[in-house]
């Protein structure tokens, strides 16, 4: 055999790398690793449960030789099962919720895999459930093998026996927080008691997702009522077994469209090409990282490869149709105005003034809006520059005449708490944003602004 090569493809699962995030976390003191799983080869961390609980199913005498693998999943403990059904000549069939991307579904397919797809909104024990109809898939199939890795506790035992005594070698346990995606429960238990026995200050966060029940029942102990949500891969509406709460300090609840974006900024700035349950782990990273009262060293496990969710996450014509689609108008104007330097300042002129004392103030200022405010302070019009010229070249205004006969009333006026958006219709349409802080005028905001805000962002 070649020096250095692996037996088969099996042998290479394992050995992900951990790498530091630094673009987007620029705005938290902490530091937050990663470490990618979607570098295994079958792009994700299920390679690794796929790969132990079929072992130990065959050494338990549950697997026999010319079986059948059945198993419900998101998709990607289906690849791994299938990857070492592949190796073992098994024969797999994969119960699937329609929720899941079609690139899950033509995976498991290309691997020869029969592939069963369940309706997504109904309850577990619904019989049209991808977990009854897996188990019943089982019962009725001759030496047939029900996976089972919500209950199968080699789940767990996966992650403390293999994925975190490597993360621990890789990193000496230097760090503070260990972080992941909570579904199955097997890889925030596994991780989670290994860890504890080793570093008995750590602290393990699972992120869960708005619709689950995981954490709500973690709290509390109450059973709550499950509600749909898109993100796949984590989050449950029932407690599998694999959970061991008492190993688990804390959780982050986190949003589909929040984990949508920040999964497309970690390929746009951090080159990380990972699913949607990593952007949704490092929003929660994020949050609880701000909740400190001191900077962490935060490890996240991020589970999947991005390319199983090219035709959603990371296709624009979905995320818009879902209204996911990030607007670089989803700011506060307080942001944009730091972006552009500008500084608090704004020059007004009295109603009272001259044609001629705009022009002086325009031309000695640099501006080329000018709020035109009364008495009691109150902006009543706005002297554009554009508006000013062609009247005053063509003799239409004399430069004593009252400022009152050139300003324009296309104006917002909005408090720079407010986000972008509110006032961003009206600027593409030139008209100018007057912006006030604490009641009191505060800065102006206009298209040429708006447009060099997009190009330093990479908007345009």
């Amino acid at each position: 055999m070649m020096k250095g090569a692996k037996a088969n493809v099996l042998e290479a699962i394992g050995g992900t790398p951990i790498v530091k995030l630094n673009y987007v976390t620029k705005d938290i003191e902490s530091e937050i690793y990663v470490k990618l799983e979607y570098m295994n080869p079958g792009g994700s961390t299920k390679d690794r449960i796929g790969s132990y609980m079929l072992d130990q199913a065959v050494k338990e005498g549950k697997l026999k030789p010319g079986g059948t693998i059945i198993e419900g999943t998101s998709g990607n403990t289906g690849v791994g099962l299938a990857m070492w059904a592949a190796i073992h000549g098994y024969k797999c069939i994969f119960v699937l919720a329609d929720k899941q991307s079609k690139e899950k579904i033509d995976n498991l397919r290309a691997f020869g895999a029969k592939v069963v797809v369940c309706p997504t909104n109904v309850q577990p024990e619904d019989p049209r459930s991808y977990y009854s109809v897996s188990k019943r898939l089982s019962e009725t199939i001759p030496n047939s093998f029900y996976v089972n890795q919500y209950d199968n506790l080699h789940n767990r035992d996966t992650h403390y026996t293999w994925t975190a005594p490597e993360m621990y070698e890789q990193t000496s346990g230097d760090f503070d927080v260990f972080m992941a995606g909570v579904g199955t429960g097997g890889t925030i238990t596994g991780c989670g008691k290994y860890f504890k026995e080793k570093m008995p200050n750590v602290q393990i966060v699972g992120i869960d997702c708005v619709g689950s029940i995981i954490a709500h029942y973690a709290k509390t102990g109450e059973m709550c009522e499950a509600h749909s949500y898109v993100i796949e891969g984590i989050g449950e509406d029932f407690i599998p077994e694999n959970y061991d709460f008492s190993v688990i300090d804390d959780f982050e609840v986190v949003g589909d469209k929040e984990s949508f974006l920040m999964t497309r900024k970690l390929l746009k700035y951090e080159g990380i090409y990972a699913g949607g349950s990593a952007g949704a782990a490092i929003v929660g990273a994020i949050n609880y990282a701000k909740k400190q009262k001191e900077p962490k060293k935060i490890l996240v496990l991020l589970h999947d490869s991005g390319n199983r969710y090219a035709s959603k996450i990371y296709n624009d014509d979905w995320m818009s149709d879902n209204g996911y689609l990030d607007s670089s108008f989803n700011v506060q104007i307080k942001d944009v105005l730091s972006d552009l330097g500008k500084n608090g300042s704004i020059i007004t002129i009295n109603d009272s003034a001259t044609i001629g004392e705009a022009i002086t103030i325009m031309e000695e200022k640099g501006m080329s809006q000018l709020p035109v405010v009364n008495k009691a302070g109150e902006v009543v019009g706005l002297c554009a520059e554009k508006n000013l010229v062609k009247p005053v070249v063509m003799g239409e205004f004399q430069k004593d005449d009252n400022i009152s006969l050139a300003y324009t009333n296309k104006f917002r006026i909005v408090d720079r708490n407010e986000l972008l958006e509110t006032v961003a219709d009206a600027l593409l349409k030139k008209e100018v944003a007057i912006i006030t802080k604490d009641g009191k005028l505060s800065d102006i905001l206009t298209e040429i602004d708006i447009l060099q805000y997009m190009s330093s962002k990479g908007s345009i």
